[in-house]
């Protein structure tokens, strides 16, 4: 048996790792190991080729990085601290060894002596994917497993957590004023990566003060230490329980965003968002937290029909309505800033572009373009630079 068919065979003999034997570029690889002319293998080295340059020109950091981000039985036991089976420890081992020498194989090797000349070519080098691997299985609750190791942002499309694969990327950096404000999510949101009891939270304030963005700065900012965005829509709020249930053991951490956030009086989705921020059994984990944005203080909307009627107790009722964005632990107001803050956000947003507009002039047309969009905001303060960007390069 030639060094090719033994790799393949060992390939096959996967267990832990097995579904790596389903990716499209590993599968082009076990046919070039399984070709047996040369036409066979001319054919399989250029498919081989075409599905691993998309994703780089080495074979050992293809490989590593599908072994690194594999969701299977040892990773999830180890993640959950669970003991593990000495039988299970050698498998996982022996697919490791086997992963080893597959990522280590040259174009030489791999050509069984056909001639190269003219045929394209990837690097490959030797590399302990064992030491490698538990050195990352240690830093798990930074680094997660699965498709939460390779990304950041999610969304929940048919009760599935789906990863948002181009999210905005946004830091805190482009963000300006609001320091205060903008600081305590970012305290908050270092109890919930460290351990420490966070708060569920409201960002509340006028539309265009940067209550979004500052979620999603907040998360792109402590993503490297394990924080994972998870991004819901209101009515996706009765799916959350379920959510938690999939997230509870995860060794990651998770803010649970719900942008834009407000309730009519009889939208069913006020009592799923009541039974989370009140902490039930089933909707509250220690590795989550809730952070929502509203331009209500109060996020039910209320007539005042609804002071009336039938309801012989309507003060209590008006209460509970009202009292809801009481729920959040924490309340964060964003006031929509005054002249010298607006300027200053200009001043800042401009300096990140590379604007040399006088001061002057540009406090003059930061001003009038205000006026123009309904008065000033972070948003009114981004699209104005963005507007003299963009006469500049024209």
């Amino acid at each position: 048996m030639n060094n090719k068919n033994a790799i393949r065979l060992r390939l096959h003999s996967l267990s832990v790792f097995r579904q790596l034997l389903a990716d499209p570029v590993i599968q082009k690889l076990d046919a070039l190991l399984g070709a047996s002319s040369e036409n066979e293998t001319i054919d399989a080295w250029g498919d081989f080729a075409a599905a691993l340059y998309p994703h780089g020109v080495s074979l050992t950091d293809y490989l590593l990085t599908l072994v690194l981000e594999d969701e299977n039985v040892y990773m999830l036991k180890r993640a959950e601290d669970q003991q593990i089976d000495p039988i299970l420890e050698a498998a996982a081992r022996a697919d490791l060894q086997t992963l080893q020498q597959v990522a280590a194989l040259s174009c030489e090797e791999l050509s069984g002596g056909l001639d190269l000349t003219g045929l394209p070519r990837w690097e490959s080098d030797v590399r302990n994917f064992a030491e490698i691997y538990f050195a990352r299985l240690e830093q798990i609750h930074a680094y997660g497993y699965g498709v939460f190791a390779k990304y950041t942002t999610f969304m929940i499309q048919s009760g599935t957590l789906v990863p948002v694969r181009h999210p905005d990327a946004i830091t805190l950096e482009e963000l300006g004023g609001y320091q205060r404000e903008r600081q305590m999510v970012i305290d908050n949101t270092l109890a919930l990566i460290e351990g420490r009891p966070a708060a569920n939270t409201l960002l509340y304030g006028d539309a265009g003060t940067g209550k979004s963005s500052t979620v999603k700065a907040v998360a792109n900012a402590f993503a490297s230490r394990g924080l994972r965005l998870i991004e819901i829509k209101k009515s996706q709020l009765h799916e959350i329980p379920h959510l938690v249930d999939q997230l509870s053991k995860n060794p990651l951490k998770f803010i649970l965003f719900i942008d834009d956030l407000s309730f009519s009086r009889d939208d069913d989705n006020f009592a799923a968002l009541k039974a989370i921020l009140e902490g039930s059994v089933s909707a509250r984990a220690a590795n989550l937290a809730v952070y929502a944005t509203s331009n209500r203080r109060h996020l039910v909307k209320e007539d005042f029909s609804d002071r009336q009627g039938t309801d012989l107790h309507v003060s209590d009722t008006i209460q509970e309505l009202t009292s809801l964005s009481d729920r959040f632990g924490l309340t964060i107001t964003f006031q929509k800033p005054g002249k010298q803050v607006y300027l200053e956000i200009v001043h800042d947003l401009a300096l990140q572009s590379g604007l040399t507009l006088p001061t002057e002039e540009l406090d003059k047309q930061a001003e009038a373009f205000a006026i123009g969009r309904g008065g000033r905001s972070p948003r009114a303060a981004k699209q104005f630079v963005d507007f003299l960007c963009s006469k500049q390069t024209m």
